[in-house]
This record gives structure tokens, sequence and C-alpha cells, in this order.
């Protein structure tokens, strides 16, 4: 490991020379201090934190990159489509929204109308069904012309869907509901 001179931290001497006396009790601070930021990033975003890999063997490794990419889309997948009720509930804990006791307000939570029923893996799924329809139909075009048209229509549906999740996406999120900045 590389330490690097021009580093005057006065807890860096102690350590070091700590670590000197018995080399595995550096290694066991490594490993504590990557466990201690992967602990740390689970509760804030979900997933353990970027470029462990680098933090533990000092250089980046392959399987450290596909972890990385991997814990990106799922940071991603879980800010846009799951954290709102969890920023709901940070909300109310700081007191950011007071809950209030008069019957005549009505919660801004309450959901109406397509918001109601709107998912994300319900989407995806009818999404995908579609595409799988249409390529099956496309693979019997040979023996009946009738399946052209059901892939067309397969085909068809699934895009008029991928476009209305594209122009309506924010009913998909799931945003915090309580807290308006």
């Amino acid at each position: 490991m590389r330490v690097c001179s021009h580093d005057r931290s006065p807890l860096n001497p102690a350590i070091f020379r700590w670590a000197l006396l018995d080399h595995p009790k550096l290694i066991l601070l490594i490993v504590m201090w990557a466990n201690h930021g992967d602990d740390i990033s689970i509760q804030y975003s979900g997933t353990p934190a970027l470029k462990g890999d680098f933090v533990r063997c000092g250089q980046r490794t392959v399987p450290g990159i596909l972890k990385d990419g991997w814990n990106a889309l799922m940071r991603y997948y879980l800010n846009n489509f799951c954290d709102g009720t969890k920023q709901d509930a940070i909300d109310l804990l700081q007191g950011h929204y007071i809950v209030s006791v008069n019957r005549d307000m009505t919660p801004p939570s309450q959901k109406g109308g397509l918001e109601a029923i709107a998912s994300i893996r319900l989407a995806l799924s009818l999404l995908f069904t579609g595409f799988f329809f249409a390529t099956m139909s496309l693979r019997q075009v040979g023996t009946d012309l009738r399946h052209l048209f059901f892939a067309v229509m397969w085909a068809g549906m699934s895009l008029v869907l991928a476009t209305f999740v594209r122009a309506n996406g924010r009913i998909f999120c799931n945003r915090p509901r309580l807290h308006m900045p």
C-alpha cells in the first residue's frame, strides 16, 4: 500500500506506527473502514458503497466494476420507484410535515384515477409481454398470414404503452407526497 508523504494529518503517524508493528492490523483496519462505508451507504441509498474494491484492494477490479454498475442501476430503481414513502417517513420524523387533526383537511397523499393503479412493474411486464407475443406471431407468419396482423397488433400495443409511460413517467415514480419544497 502506497503512503502519501505530503499528508500531515496527526492521526496518520499513529496509524502507520501501529500498522508497522503488525501488518494484519492494517488489513483489519482497511476492511473495517470499507464495511463501515458499505453500512452507511446501505442506510442512505439502499446499496453498498461504490468502489469498495478500490478501498479493500487498492485497485479497481473487473468484478468490482460490474458490481458498481449493478449497484448504480439498483440506486436508480430504488430512488425513482421505491424511496418516496421512505422520504415521507423521514419528513414526518424530522418535523417537516405536521399531521393535522382537523377532519376537514384531506391528506395530500390521496391518489385518484390512473395514479392509483400506475405501477412501473405492471407497465414493464405488459410491454415485454406484448413484444413477446409479437415475436411469437412473427415466427408463425410463414405458416399463416394472419399472424402478421397479430404481430403488428401486439407490437403496436406495446409501442403505444411505451409512449404512454414515457409521456407520463412521473405518475409511475414513487415520489414523496407530504413535503412540497
